[in-house]
């Protein structure tokens, strides 16, 4: 048939709140006790195939160590490369369909989402990745729909975008996807993130062999369900449990990789890219790669600032989801002239904090995701109370491991502005505070730009217009997303599309059209219509 397809408008997803008596909480309630009563078999998904092995690793709550709530199958090389030949044999069907069947199998897995799996999808967060209700809400439902819709959208903006054409000439570009395989390499801490790298690819066209975190694995085997149900052919994405060695031995090494979705840590990322480069006469083609990766996120305090302000932001940008955001604010400048009332304030409502399991929908903070994490996040609090001379304890600097592993939210404060925790990733819930004098706030502003080699994301909180405008500019190069009077995180897609440079990454922004650009090869097509039938130009001619 020919006709221009229409795509429905994307509209951001509605948050729902889960107060008390409303259905969603019941319904939710309902999923968790579910996830908490079975033991689930979880394989890989090879060309649409359900893979098991041998090798069998039980999934525990982080926030109940000791309960099995699932087991999965741990592979090996034999099924990267099982997973590469399964995409490159989906390649040509999948990149040949029309874009609007393509995009019909993403806008069903959206309405699946926001529809029923909403709770099964969330409960799965909650339970595998210890994060509350609404954390889980903002991210595995409404932000994973959110990109699937507008990413939909925004491809259709791209192949909407085509050149002029001169008299007697028909231009027109195509966008293809990249001629080989891509890699998505997801992380641990948001499920929107670990569903969006593989289908920003695969929506334009491209197939992806996926290795998901193993701390993700609970929530992204339902993710995959609902691709499956949503009509994703075979091959097009294959979920694989493989350790990040193995799958860079085999992907980086096969002369068809083109292309790597990353969201991890900045060394790894590193790692991946050396890599990558070292083989560019092996591959067909140049491989694309986008990275998000750490951050050393800050909140810079004005006097201006209303202290009722500055609390509840530091608050939610420091210690909602334990600080393992990449967007979490680890560091904040606060004006002497606030302190005082800021750090009591601050001390007060940090108290009222519950923390424990997610079950529990009055707990504000969970458990971090491993024992591995807890490990370092505690090894930074306990250097802290050894070190008296630089450092002191505000709040928190309490945690324990024997049911799950819950670390308090801490507060330090630096009395040096190159104290470690104001420097290096932590990914907890400590949050490092630095005093400085009202009239040094320029000279902090080049602080804050110069402390960390990270860029993502930061805020400024002032209400002093002059005040914004400068920290808007000096901070111009610290961070991608930038935030005014707010929180350095929940940036939302097809509103602040998120992404950050320097150490942060290649800053592609994730929730826009520059993203799913980066997974397009574009061909240029010149048709004349009347061709020329000599060689000849008028200039060769005499007057």
């Amino acid at each position: 048939m020919n006709n221009v397809v229409k795509i429905p408008l994307a509209i951001n997803e509605t948050v729902l709140q889960y107060a008390p008596g409303s259905a969603e909480k019941k319904s939710l309630k309902v999923a968790l006790a579910e996830g908490r009563s079975a033991v689930i078999d979880i394989p890989m998904y090879i060309n649409g195939q359900e893979v098991r092995t041998t090798n069998i690793r039980k999934i525990a709550p982080p926030h109940d160590h000791q309960h099995t709530i699932a087991t999965f199958h741990k592979g090996d090389g034999s099924h990267v490369q099982a997973a590469i030949e399964a995409a490159l044999q989906a390649k040509e069907a999948w990149e040949l369909m029309p874009w609007e069947n393509r995009a019909s199998i993403f806008l069903k897995a959206a309405d699946l989402m926001a529809g029923p799996y909403r709770a099964t999808l969330n409960a799965a967060t909650m339970l595998g990745q210890s994060k509350n209700a609404f954390q889980a809400e903002i991210d595995a439902a409404c932000e994973m729909i959110d990109f699937l819709r507008f990413n939909v959208q925004f491809m259709q903006e791209i192949y909407n975008d085509q050149p002029l054409s001169s008299k007697g000439i028909f231009n027109r570009v195509e966008y293809r996807p990249l001629e080989g395989f891509c890699l998505a390499v997801t992380p641990f801490n948001f499920t929107a993130i670990a569903g969006n790298l593989p289908t920003s690819m695969a929506m334009m066209g491209n197939v992806v062999v996926w290795k998901a975190a193993e701390t993700q694995i609970y929530a992204a085997n339902i993710l995959m369900k609902i691709f499956i149900e949503a009509g994703l052919p075979a091959g097009v994405i294959n979920l694989i449990y493989v350790d990040g060695p193995t799958v860079g031995e085999h992907c980086f090494n096969h002369p068809m990789f083109t292309g790597l979705h990353f969201t991890g840590s900045s060394s790894v990322f590193k790692g991946m890219l050396k890599n990558i480069y070292s083989n560019l006469d092996l591959y067909k083609s140049f491989p694309r790669f986008v990275g998000e990766t750490g951050g050393k996120d800050f909140i810079v305090i004005h006097p201006s600032a209303k202290v009722e302000v500055a609390v509840a932001n530091t608050i939610r940008g420091a210690f909602e989801y334990q600080g393992q955001k990449c967007s979490a604010a680890s560091r904040a400048y606060v004006p002497q002239s606030m302190w005082k009332h800021y750090s009591e304030e601050i001390k007060k409502q940090i108290a009222t904090i519950k923390v424990g399991p997610v079950e529990d929908f009055r707990n504000f903070v969970n458990a971090v995701i491993s024992e591995k994490a807890f490990t370092k996040i505690t090894s930074y609090i306990d250097a802290a109370k050894k070190d008296s001379n630089n450092v002191e304890i505000l709040c928190g600097g309490t945690y324990d491991k024997s049911k799950g592993y819950f670390i308090d939210p801490t507060i330090l404060v630096a009395k040096k502005p190159d104290y470690i925790t104001m420097c290096e990733e932590i990914f907890g819930p400590v949050l490092t505070l630095y005093i400085y004098q009202d009239e040094d706030f320029d000279a902090t502003l080049k602080l804050v730009d110069a402390t960390s080699p990270y860029a993502l994301t930061g805020a400024i909180l002032s209400q002093d217009r002059d005040a914004i405008e400068r920290a808007k500019i000096a901070l111009r190069n610290s961070a991608g997303n930038f935030y005014i009077n707010d929180k350095p995180t929940g940036a939302v897609v097809g509103q602040q599309p998120f992404g950050g440079g320097r150490g942060s990454g290649t800053n592609d922004k994730a929730g826009s059209k520059i993203n799913l650009l980066r997974w397009a090869s574009v061909r240029t097509i010149k048709e004349t219509l009347v061709p020329a039938v000599s060689y000849g130009y008028d200039f060769l001619l005499e007057e």
